[in-house]
């Protein structure tokens, strides 16, 4: 992966954390925490119609600019950091298995997954891109692990041949997420990230999200439910108001759209809500 192309200052600036030097586990550890601690998982740009690539130094050109984004982008953009601080990291076509769905669905073109190689203690799993996913990178080999309030699983695919299963906690947000070794780039994944942006029936399309990892507890904000999950348990609350909502936006997540971006943000997100609370009153 190319990281010739990043802002290597301003990113490490939207991080908070000075330059790691050289490659090493404590280093990748940190940046990895400070990525899922600062920068969000969210779709903003969708609900902008606001079209994007899978070009990890435009991904990353994004994140230094204060947002954040999906897999495709908060994984690229990782990539292309640690590429340009000499880690040999490594693209990998994923599949994420939602809840509800009962067999792993492979490496289905959902999910792009990154492995770090040649550092002490083997190769890593690296993955900034999964929402209430890790918090930081896992030894490449079957284990199981802990980090805050969830229980993780490393194991070997049961439905790719050498490749790899990351099981999640049950009270995460997905079952588990599946890849396969062979090396990808973004001509891999280009057809899906135009299918999970723009299909009406992309769940990142139908419902606005906004994600966010911390040591302890991960903050969700979906449309206008807004949960917290720690060890302790979940909370949940609705956010109906427009000042609360961009608040709550700016304050837990980090994200300041423009007025003129805000408005119509709010917009949408309000009337998908009202739509939604209006079906359950049908339903009733």
């Amino acid at each position: 992966m190319d990281g010739g192309s990043v802002d290597v200052a301003g990113y490490l600036a939207r991080l908070g954390v000075a330059h790691p030097g050289p490659p090493s586990v404590v280093g990748l550890h940190a940046l990895h925490r400070a990525h899922v601690e600062r920068v969000p998982y969210e779709t903003l740009r969708i609900h902008l119609d606001s079209p994007t690539t899978v070009d990890p130094a435009e991904s990353a050109a994004r994140v230094v600019a204060g947002e954040g984004g999906y897999c495709f982008h908060l994984n690229g953009a990782f990539s292309a950091l640690l590429a340009a601080l000499g880690y040999d990291v490594r693209w990998h076509v994923a599949g994420v298995q939602p809840h509800g769905v009962p067999e792993p669905v492979g490496a289905s073109g959902d999910h792009l997954a990154l492995t770090v190689h040649g550092l002490p203690g083997g190769d890593w799993l690296v993955d900034v891109g999964l929402g209430d996913g890790l918090y930081e990178p896992l030894p490449l080999r079957p284990g199981r692990y802990r980090q805050g309030p969830f229980a993780y699983a490393l194991a070997p695919s049961s439905v790719i041949p050498g490749g790899w299963r990351f099981a999640h906690d049950p009270s995460g947000g997905f079952l588990g997420m599946d890849f396969g070794m062979p090396l990808a780039g973004p001509a891999d994944l280009a057809a899906n990230h135009r299918r999970l942006s723009t299909d009406p029936e992309s769940g990142f399309v139908r419902v606005f999200t906004a994600q966010r990892r911390r040591a302890d507890a991960v903050d969700v904000l979906r449309g206008c439910a807004f949960s917290t999950l720690s060890a302790a348990g979940r909370s949940r609350r609705e956010v109906t108001g427009r000042g609360e909502w961009l608040a709550l936006l700016a304050e837990v997540f980090g994200l300041r759209p423009a007025p003129a971006e805000a408005d119509r943000l709010w917009r949408r997100v309000g009337a998908a809500h009202r739509a939604w609370l209006a079906a359950r009153r049908e339903e009733a």
